[in-house]
């Protein structure tokens, strides 16, 4: 699997997985309606919350209070997917492409949010603009994206997710990835687990499935 730079150009990654019906379009194209309204909803009633975390993140450390990646979404388009900046300013230029066990990158700041999960806010926005949806696949790096195996690749299928089963069982990811060979074990050992949790999701994909999910992350919060 590459190492480097983005092998993808523009806003296509050049991996077609579309095999869907119409009815599962039509179905899928009502179902983020319905999100994006909710999520809007969301954005807006939450609006002071997010107001203040920006605010903090600028005052606490240089930079823009959002940070943007680029990540592959459903039918292999890539997209840029929103966060709330955790990291010191250029982190993605002075480390890895994940965040590593006691990664000096990430800010004092940044610490509580992700540990709070409220770095993810921001894409309430992208499931706005139809991007992504509550839950899914969560979306990948392209360089890692380049490296699935056919079957893999079915978490193309559908729209990545703020939250999903493999989200929450690798919650603390991060404590996994240590040392010199960080990217080893994430390529070889945490991604296939976590594409397999996302396959096996797919197979049970639907609304109860998701509100379960929802549910799970919540809980996971607390713990």
């Amino acid at each position: 699997m590459p190492t480097g730079g983005s092998p993808f150009a523009g806003a296509d990654s050049g991996v077609d997985t579309r095999s869907s019906t119409p009815a599962a379009d039509h179905a899928d194209a009502c179902r983020g309606l319905v999100e994006a309204v909710l999520a809007g909803a969301a954005l807006g009633g939450l609006a002071p919350l997010g107001a203040i975390i920006a605010t903090a993140i600028r005052l606490s450390s240089p930079g823009p209070a959002l940070h943007r990646a680029i990540r592959v979404g459903r039918h292999g388009r890539t997209f840029t997917l929103l966060k709330f900046r955790t990291m010191v300013i250029d982190a993605a230029n002075v480390g890895p492409g994940v965040t590593t066990a006691g990664d000096p990158r990430v800010t004092p700041l940044g610490r509580l949010l992700r540990r709070a999960k409220l770095d993810e806010f921001p894409q309430l926005l992208n499931v706005v603009r139809n991007q992504m949806r509550f839950v899914g696949p969560r979306p990948e790096d392209p360089r890692y994206v380049a490296g699935y195996s056919r079957d893999q690749l079915k978490v193309l299928e559908v729209p990545p997710g703020i939250t999903s089963a493999a989200s929450v069982r690798f919650r603390n990811e991060e404590t996994l990835l240590g040392g010199d060979g960080w990217e080893c074990i994430y390529r070889d050992e945490v991604l296939p687990v976590k594409l397999a949790l996302e396959l096996e999701y797919l197979k049970e994909r639907s609304v109860t499935q998701d509100l379960l999910i929802v549910l799970q992350t919540v809980r996971a919060l607390f713990r």
